[in-house]
């Protein structure tokens, strides 16, 4: 049976070289008895106790200090199961694109989730976010299976960033889970949640507009065959002369 054709990969975030390059090292060094589902299981179980810990850390503080560890650890597996993969030439195309989808789903539905129960971010935003996400999501998953292409990045922006910036904000929270803009107060992931909305939802529109084109001069509409015109000299057919 003969393979589906391979996908082609778009990852320009500002971190993606170096990351790269990291993730092969990593990977070359990594025990034999460790393989990618291993790796895919752990990035996952991170991402589901970073939610637990936004939402217990509003009672016991410590935990959000667990909860950037746990996106650091999410980040070791969800990043370094795919280049294992790669690197031993074990790679699974259709059941790593699959199931990644799937437990990134999942998984930031627990962080937002966790963020909300928490009392860190409040309800509008926690959804707006969640529904930009899935948004853009879809249409990743659209445009790979029209156009052949993976897009892991946007605007110089892709996972690891995301996570940094998560990190950074939850690190923030023990300050303070407040921010003043223009003498008004607001929930520091208030801020944040809707930002990145907005952001995410210009970033779909701009790829679904783009990838709509692509695939219209693919896939262009037939020119139909107009029927000439009264008095025309079209080819084939002949028309009277006029009588003397």
């Amino acid at each position: 049976m003969t393979s589906p054709p391979r996908e082609t990969r778009i990852h320009g975030s500002l971190l993606a070289a170096a990351e790269k390059r990291l993730l092969i090292r990593m990977a070359s060094a990594m025990p034999a008895a460790v393989n990618s589902d291993h790796l895919t299981i752990l990035g996952a179980v991170a991402m589901l106790a970073a939610g637990v810990c936004f939402a217990t850390g509003t009672f016991w503080a410590p935990a959000l200090v667990l909860a950037v560890v746990c996106l650091a650890v999410n980040w070791f597996g969800d990043s370094l199961d795919g280049t294992l993969a790669r690197v031993r030439r074990h790679e699974r195309p259709r059941y790593g694109f699959y199931v990644d989808h799937v437990l990134d789903a999942i998984g930031i539905l627990f962080v937002v989730g966790g963020l909300f129960a928490g009392g860190f971010a409040s309800i509008l935003p926690a959804a707006g976010f969640l529904t930009a996400y899935y948004l853009l999501n879809i249409e990743i998953a659209l445009a790979t299976h029209a156009l052949g292409t993976f897009r892991i990045s946007y605007w110089k922006f892709g996972p690891t960033e995301l996570r940094l910036l998560l990190a950074a904000g939850t690190l923030q929270l023990l300050n303070s889970p407040w921010s003043t803009i223009a003498g008004h107060r607001f929930l520091l992931f208030d801020i944040g949640l809707t930002a990145g909305a907005i952001g995410i939802l210009i970033t779909f529109v701009v790829a679904a507009v783009q990838n709509t084109r692509k695939l219209y001069a693919l896939e262009p509409l037939p020119v139909p065959n107009l029927p000439a015109k009264a008095g025309s000299h079209a080819v084939g057919v002949t028309v009277p002369e006029a009588a003397s």
